[in-house]
């Protein structure tokens, strides 16, 4: 049995992110990003496999996206004080 799934999620900095999820994915993974979204396909022939890619994915996303998404990767800090400038 082959099982596939599509996780697709949206984030101003999805290059950032896709760039830092893909780092870690497993050989029937592929991770890019389009437009705002990241688009992860997962393709095994083992369940427990799919489960286990998903969960590692899901917390690697979390970490990616408060790393790229910070006021210091986005450059939004400014100000000796480290004031975030506002949109």
């Amino acid at each position: 049995m082959k099982i596939e799934g599509i996780i697709k999620t949206c984030h101003a900095q999805s290059e950032c992110i896709a760039g830092s999820v893909a780092a870690d994915n497993l050989s029937e993974m592929t991770t890019t990003a389009a437009g705002n979204y990241v688009i992860t396909r997962i393709c095994s022939t083992k369940t427990r496999s799919v489960i286990a890619s998903m969960d590692d994915y899901l917390m690697n996303i979390i970490v990616a996206e408060e790393v790229c998404e910070s006021p210091a990767q986005t450059g939004k800090i400014s100000g000796e004080k480290g004031i975030i400038n506002p949109d």
